[in-house]
């Protein structure tokens, strides 16, 4: 799926998996969405097949793909009889779009903070439109079922959040901790975006800066949900990436705090 930026803006929006009950009631299926919006609202995507690369859950140390068919609404629909914290992973097929407009790609670099990517840009000198840019996307969410004990993992995605807190069972008044990867290695001094979301759907954004081993502390709320993102870019040559001279990937992770 090729997408052109003038007429559809869903690069810059983020792509999560959502859920109506992030601790669902046991003995009823969990159901994941994927979302693609922004302000932590946005469009349920159905199940296309040819969109995934990867999709899958981990419990307990063990992973099963997820049995989804083109179609499904929403995109997982799972019954999961162990309690535990579940840890959902999606990862994209590499997509592409083209911008038709230099204000689009100034706008998404100032956003996501990369000040030296327009200075890049024209160093290499490329066309200020109709350059294109490939993208991915690498999204998590936390789950918790029964007693919710457990941990997330590091799944070897090219850029993922790993959370270093269960927000299921550690105390709410702590903050909420993850690491970010890009390659296996910390990102630090990373611009991660934070989407906090009442009970009421009311939405606040904010900004946080991952320290020195890539982890960042995110203040949480009992009853609240929360999606973090993070965005790598990095440049390509045409010859290696379908003509494209930059390339994104998009991490994700979506989880909730239990009201108490």
């Amino acid at each position: 799926m090729s997408l052109t930026f003038g007429t559809l803006n869903a690069h810059a929006h983020e792509l999560w998996l959502d859920s109506k009950e992030f601790q669902p009631p046991g003995g009823e299926n969990v159901k994941i969405e994927l979302r693609n919006g922004e302000n932590f609202k946005g469009i349920n995507l159905i199940y296309f097949n040819k969109w995934v690369k990867q999709f899958f859950w981990v419990q307990n140390g063990k992973r099963y793909n997820v049995k989804s068919r083109t179609g499904d609404l929403p995109a997982m629909s799972t019954s999961i009889e162990s309690e535990g914290l579940v840890s959902v992973v999606y990862e994209s097929m590499p997509d592409s779009l083209t911008y038709n407009e230099w204000e689009k790609f100034t706008n998404f670099i100032k956003h996501k903070d990369f000040p030296d990517a327009e200075k890049s840009h024209m160093a290499r000198k490329l066309a200020k439109t109709g350059f294109k840019e490939i993208y991915h996307r690498y999204s998590k969410a936390l789950i918790g079922l029964g007693h919710s004990k457990g941990r997330d993992g590091n799944f070897g995605l090219e850029t993922e959040f790993v959370a270093q807190t269960n927000p299921y069972v550690d105390s709410a008044n702590s903050d909420f901790k993850a690491q970010l990867l890009y390659q296996q290695l910390p990102r630090k001094n990373a611009q991660v975006e934070v989407f906090e979301r009442d009970p009421e759907g009311l939405v606040r954004i904010f900004m946080l800066r991952t320290n020195e081993d890539g982890r960042v502390s995110v203040p949480i709320k009992p009853g609240f949900d929360y999606l973090l993102d993070a965005v790598v870019l990095r440049e390509v040559t045409p010859d290696t990436k379908d003509g494209a001279v930059w390339e994104s990937l998009w991490a994700a992770l979506t989880f909730s705090v239990p009201s108490r």
